[in-house]
């Protein structure tokens, strides 16, 4: 069972994303439904850790058996979600996280998967000084992809009209 909510004020969400940079380029994804780009990742399962849910679902969403390296920041979103208009408070932990050897490289500049048989995903390597053009969420990547905390790092992103200091 994911660790995702509805509650009468919108929805709770935990997810885990990797940041997978190579060569000043940053992989990230795009689904059938989004008209905006965002990183590989997914929702973390009651009682699952967030590494093994991270390596879970890049595993499901790439095919690959990947290396997290450290974690990079924990980001706390609420933001209205573009095309369901849902609201969501939303954690995420952010990974930093190696892919040599996996073959992932060799895939191209751009590919799609399909998860499931079900979902297709279309994955590009954007690089970075592309990334401020761009719609990527959560946006504070745009800018902290140029340099990556040694340590676990708190970010706040509020995109709410009017947001009360709760």
């Amino acid at each position: 069972m994911d660790i995702s909510f509805p509650t009468p004020e919108g929805r709770f969400n935990y997810r885990v994303c990797a940041v997978i940079p190579q060569d000043g380029r940053l992989l990230v994804m795009k689904d059938e439904t989004s008209p905006y780009s965002y990183l590989p990742g997914g929702r973390v399962a009651l009682h699952e850790q967030a590494q093994v849910a991270l390596l879970r679902e890049l595993r499901e969403e790439l095919m690959v058996t990947a290396h997290i390296v450290r974690p990079l920041w924990i980001n706390e979103a609420f933001f209205t979600e573009e095309v369901s208009g849902e609201r969501y408070h939303e954690l995420c932990l952010y990974f930093l996280v190696d892919v040599s050897g996996t073959g992932l490289l060799d895939r191209g500049e751009r590919f799609v998967t399909t998860e499931g048989g079900a979902h297709r995903f279309a994955f590009s390597w954007l690089p970075f000084q592309q990334l401020r053009d761009c719609c990527l969420y959560p946006e504070f990547i745009k800018e902290e992809i140029f340099h990556l905390p040694g340590t676990l790092t708190l970010n706040i992103e509020d995109r709410r009209p009017q947001h009360p200091g709760r």
